[in-house]
């Protein structure tokens, strides 16, 4: 058998996988687009104003100044942390920019920069629930904590919580709708969102850790293999740390307090 055929025909097929997997850069350029998805519901990181339709947050800052370092307009994709994956590896998007937690099980699909942002957990209830004064008084037979699906609070609870039952919710507003109903005592989140929470609503009370709970970096994410793109994007955010322009995000969004240092 004529071994030469097959080894070109792997040759070339190697070569093609090799450009379709490395071209983010080429793509952007040719197309005149940088392509960014984010998560629209992401108080001070990817937040879409319900009224005015405006995008805000140190991500949303960040992108628009990657596509000018890059000289191509922005364009935001609505992505979420349940479908982040997906949407990265099938090409929805250049990069993922919403505070993406660096988790083992996401390390195992996408790449992630440097970290910028460190959040712990915290809890959200509501004023009206005499059950949660306290971080201690959450993990108890009959509490009811509720996360979103598809987020790092999802798996972390899932081995965290000894006693009380776990409420996984796929609605992008599921958690929230569930504990200002009553069907749970809480839901977990990070400290952006809970901002949110306490600065939106006239119903949320907040609990924090009284130690640290589960720290966790937030990056941006992108496809593995492609190093050009990686470079080019670590390159920028070197470029924005030296001269001030993240930090200057950063506070101006009140996130200084998870500023990763």
């Amino acid at each position: 058998m004529n071994s030469k055929p097959l080894r070109q025909i792997l040759i070339a097929s190697l070569l093609l996988s090799t450009t379709a997997f490395a071209g983010h850069l080429d793509s952007i350029k040719s197309k005149n687009e940088l392509k960014v998805c984010i998560w629209p519901d992401y108080y001070g990181i990817s937040y879409r104003n319900p009224r005015t339709l405006q995008l805000s947050g140190i991500d949303i800052d960040m992108a628009n100044a990657l596509g000018q370092d890059l000289g191509v307009p922005v364009k935001f994709v609505d992505s979420s942390f349940a479908n982040l994956i997906q949407d990265v590896e099938q090409d929805k998007c250049d990069i993922a920019m919403f505070a993406i937690g660096i988790t083992p099980q996401r390390s195992e699909h996408l790449r992630f920069t440097k970290p910028h942002l460190v959040s712990d957990i915290y809890a959200i209830t509501t004023k009206s629930n005499q059950r949660i004064q306290s971080w201690a008084d959450i993990d108890k037979p009959g509490r009811v904590v509720a996360v979103a699906k598809g987020t790092l609070h999802e798996s972390v609870m899932k081995e965290k919580l000894k006693a009380a039952t776990l409420m996984v919710t796929t609605d992008p507003k599921g958690r929230e709708q569930a504990v200002e109903s009553g069907r749970a005592d809480v839901f977990m989140t990070d400290y952006p969102f809970s901002r949110r929470m306490l600065e939106t609503t006239d119903w949320a009370k907040l609990i924090a850790p009284t130690g640290v709970y589960h720290l966790t970096p937030y990056a941006y994410a992108m496809q593995k293999g492609d190093d050009a793109w990686f470079n080019r994007v670590s390159a920028f955010l070197d470029k924005v740390r030296a001269d001030g322009r993240l930090l200057a995000a950063i506070k101006k969004h009140k996130l200084d307090p998870i500023a990763e240092r």
